[in-house]
């Protein structure tokens, strides 16, 4: 198969640390906490107050515009709503919630057929229900199923996970088929595309097949298979892999859903359920027994490693995600959230060389998949010149780590231009 965008690296992949078997259920904890902010928007607005007795799957928390309203994973009370720590490190308004042990649920209101549905009123269910984008983004799902409506050719689903280590989305597509492929045909449908693809990379062998098995050769769903290279999820090598198209700077990247956000929008239309759970991969040299465990949102990452068994005491790091793209978080206090798929314990911490030094190499110019220049956005950054920075299109820059990942001198490149990023903004540019 041929490499279809520029750029990219193939990383060992540790996937096999993981995979394989359906995901265990993490025990409910005592005490959930759930933040009110989970999504790219503005925060929810609290809809309890301390005292309130609240049911699992009960929507807590909501807002105006571009907001993804939350709901509880236990049934409990409310003890507490404060600010509090989540994975990436911003601190945010979080509903704390005493578990009685007891799962009451809230009413959940699913339909028999989603064929009589409007892209209107499936949007309407998803917001209801909280989905977001899992692929890291967190974009509410409901925002983008109304601006793609009518507008697309095909859904591009995106199951390439393409990170190291993490499988948990292997593990929705091997347990979770159904819903999969429900979903895809689903999407289909209400945006009026021609066909869903999903877009798996070819180290999935046990998922491929489970996808084709179960699309049975429906016309309005392919299975594409795409060779293994990082960064191949990301949207516009993606896009560009499947399509042949390349999306331009600035432009709307379409009909574009993470797999596991494909699964649970059908599992939000069928069944009214919300995002109270997910699948999290626990892995990484550091953990005793790396494998994807099925977790309520609000769960500590410390009650979750410890329910994966444990972790080594030579651990150096533990990160939220993968080694490439993930943040290292400061307290396995945090807890995971909508957007949280793994959780990487590794003995080994990623530090960058005391003196690094560019021998102009010209490595991370060649794995760069944006085409950038990473050698120049590097010196312009430590100068602190905004305006070769606008030049050099350190916007375009996606945060990959591929440039990172190569560079014998062992620069902090990606972390830079993070960095350089919150100085242009800052700046106005």
């Amino acid at each position: 198969m041929k490499q279809l965008f520029s750029g990219g690296i193939h990383p060992e992949g540790y996937k096999e640390l993981s995979r394989g078997g359906a995901p265990v259920p993490v025990p409910a904890p005592e005490t959930v906490c759930i933040p009110l902010r989970q999504h790219i928007g503005s925060s929810c607005e609290p809809l309890v107050k301390v005292g309130d007795a609240v049911l699992m799957g009960q929507k807590i928390g909501d807002g105006e515009g571009r907001c993804s309203p939350v709901h509880s994973s236990v049934s409990g009370t409310v003890t507490a709503i404060e600010e509090r720590e989540i994975p990436g490190g911003d601190r945010v308004q979080c509903v704390i919630i005493k578990n009685d042990g007891k799962d009451s649920p809230a009413p959940m209101q699913g339909h028999a057929s989603w064929l009589s549905l409007s892209a209107k009123e499936v949007a309407a269910i998803v917001r209801e229900c909280g989905i977001v984008g899992m692929g890291g983004a967190a974009f509410p799902t409901d925002s983008k199923i109304a601006s793609t409506a009518g507008k697309t050719g095909d859904v591009l689903i995106n199951a390439c996970e393409c990170e190291p280590y993490i499988t948990s989305d292997d593990t929705e597509m091997c347990c979770y088929t159904a819903d999969v492929i429900g979903g895809a045909k689903l999407l289909c449908k209400v945006l009026g595309a021609k066909k869903s693809i999903i877009a798996v990379e070819d180290n999935k062998p046990e998922a491929i097949e489970a996808l084709k098995k179960e699309a049975g050769g429906d016309e309005s769903v392919e299975i594409r298979v795409l060779p293994t290279r990082y960064p191949q999820g990301a949207k516009k090598q993606l896009i560009l892999a499947v399509t042949g198209r390349e999306v331009a700077p600035g432009a709307r990247s379409g009909a574009l859903f993470n797999v596991t956000t494909t699964a649970s929008v059908y599992r939000a239309v069928m069944k009214g359920q919300p995002m109270i759970e997910k699948i999290v991969t626990v892995t990484g040299d550091g953990a005793n027994e790396p494998k994807n465990m099925l977790v309520r949102v609000g769960t500590s990452f410390a009650q979750v490693i410890e329910a994966a068994g444990g972790i080594k005491e030579e651990t150096k790091q533990v990160i939220a995600g993968g080694p490439m793209m993930g943040k290292g978080v400061g307290s396995l206090d945090v807890p995971v959230v909508k957007g949280t798929n793994a959780i990487l314990c590794l003995t080994k911490e990623c530090d960058a060389a005391a003196d690094p030094v560019c021998i102009r190499c010209g490595k991370c110019v060649d794995v760069c998949p944006m085409q950038l220049q990473p050698l120049y956005l590097y010196r312009y950054a430590k100068a602190g010149d905004k305006e070769m920075l606008g030049e050099y299109y350190l916007n375009d820059c996606m945060e990959c780590g591929c440039c990172s990942f190569v560079c014998p001198g062992r620069l902090p490149l990606t972390a830079t231009f993070v960095e350089a990023k919150h100085m242009l903004k800052k700046g106005g540019r």
